[in-house]
């Protein structure tokens, strides 16, 4: 039989009153919960700080909760760095001795450490010191080969003398060139007389046969290219700003010129598609027209590729409904959609006809047809807004005397005054407009959309 404090240790159940009688009590049981809240508070817990990484705060506290190790342990386990192992040999002497620079050529000495075994030994970095090879003439070959009347012989070996010091540091060598007991040279110059010498002594020296890499030296280049340098560089902040907003003009220039390219070829694109789509409306007028009753049924309306809207055709197997095929596509937007419902309300024409055979193939081709007039409107609005605007822009220009004046030669319809210039300044007036053409402002462009909007949504029979 389990005793009361079999039944405790198993419930976890303690208390003073309890273990003293060994029976439970109705206070054991119910305020069970509590006391285990006591104990687990009584348990001192340790939280890791925000900001401390796990590794530094396992090296505090362990999972027991050990306190951290006073003293540093060794052992064989984990990652740490293998100790060096010193012998019992003796360590190499150093010496305190005298060296020379084989570089130098003054036999400079100085001292430093060095072990007693390399005593005697050369400076080992004066393998670091590469000279250039500057080549060397004769008294005969400099009166065969390189004389020159702007140079003498004197100066010519000063020059060369210059550059074995200094190493063909040209700027050193005019820095230190005689000027005084010489003439005045420039660096280009002095470049040019030292490479001129070395070609014509590599050629002179060469054996017949061999291909030869012979240094040129441009002097007329370097010239221009400093002076165009030193020009960038004496610019003024106005001249700077000026280059830029030249070549900000000239980007957006060339930004104006591929749009309106784009326009250009969307509206030969527009006037191909209406004049294809006319001449298949005639050629389909002219043909006779033959009674197939059988091939009736198979065939579908054929719409032209290149009208307005492409109607998908349905050639999947199974029943399919007529009237999906006057469904209009996706690829039609919402105002395109809502100038056509217009235009349809305009002619008197139903939204949703009766789905019939010959009314569908009609109808489609009827909002085909609108929808490529609406295009046609929208092209046309555009480019007589331009026109209308190249032509201020020709009068303000003209009236500041930059161009000849306009001649008018009649008038539109509309009111508007027509352009008749002369063969020979058609270029000219083209170059003058790309180049001081300014950009479209927000409002002129709102004025033109609204414009070409208006004009596309009139009747078709108000069109002239």
């Amino acid at each position: 039989m389990a005793t009361g404090a079999d039944v405790r240790d198993i419930l976890e159940l303690g208390g003073v009153e309890s273990e003293n009688t060994g029976t439970i009590n109705k206070k054991d049981i119910i305020n069970s919960d509590k006391k285990k809240s006591k104990k687990s508070s009584e348990t001192l817990t340790f939280k890791r700080p925000e900001g401390m990484h796990r590794e530094v705060y396992a090296l505090l506290y362990s999972d027991k909760k050990d306190a951290p190790p006073l003293l540093p342990s060794d052992t064989t386990q984990g990652y740490r760095t293998v100790k060096a192992k010193l012998g019992s040999k003796k360590v190499r002497p150093w010496k305190w001795m005298p060296f020379t620079n084989p570089a130098r050529k003054d036999g400079a000495m100085f001292y430093h450490w060095r072990r007693a075994a390399e005593e005697g030994k050369d400076y080992p970095f004066a393998r670091f010191n590469k000279t250039v090879q500057v080549p060397v003439y004769s008294e005969q070959e400099y009166q065969m080969y390189l004389h020159d009347d702007a140079w003498t012989k004197t100066e010519t070996d000063h020059l060369f003398d210059l550059a074995r010091r200094f190493d063909l540091r040209f700027v050193v060598i005019h820095d230190r060139y005689d000027h005084q007991q010489f003439k005045k040279r420039s660096v280009e110059d002095l470049k040019e007389r030292y490479y001129h010498i070395c070609a014509k002594l590599a050629n002179i020296r060469a054996a017949p046969g061999t291909d030869l890499k012979i240094p040129v030296f441009d002097a007329g280049h370097e010239r221009r290219r400093k002076e165009q340098l030193e020009r960038l560089y004496n610019r003024t902040p106005e001249q700077v700003a000026e280059e830029e907003y030249l070549i900000q003009e000239l980007r957006k220039i060339e930004t104006r010129k591929k749009e309106r390219e784009k326009r250009t070829q969307d509206l030969q694109k527009l006037i191909t598609a209406a004049d294809t789509t006319t001449e298949q409306r005639r050629a389909e007028r002219k043909a006779p027209k033959k009674k197939l009753p059988q091939k009736k049924e198979t065939e579908k309306p054929a719409v032209p590729e290149t009208a307005g809207i492409k109607f998908p055709d349905f050639k999947s197997a199974g029943v399919t409904l007529r009237s999906q095929r006057m469904k209009l596509p996706s690829s039609v937007g919402q105002k395109k959609i809502k100038a056509l419902e217009q235009m349809l309300m305009e002619l008197g024409v139903d939204l949703n006809p009766m789905p019939t055979e010959e009314i569908v193939q009609m109808f489609n081709e009827l909002r085909s047809d609108l929808v490529l007039l609406y295009e046609l409107k929208q092209a046309f609005a555009n480019c007589e807004y331009e026109l209308q605007m190249l032509r201020h822009r020709y009068e303000a220009l003209a009236k500041a005397g930059s161009i000849g004046p306009l001649s008018v030669e009649g008038v539109h319809p509309d009111g508007q005054a027509g352009l008749s210039i002369e063969e020979g300044k058609g270029d000219a007036k083209d170059q003058i407009i790309d180049v001081v053409g300014a950009p479209l402002t927000p409002n002129s462009v709102r004025r033109k959309v609204g414009g070409a909007e208006q004009g596309a949504l009139r009747s078709p029979t108000q069109m002239p």
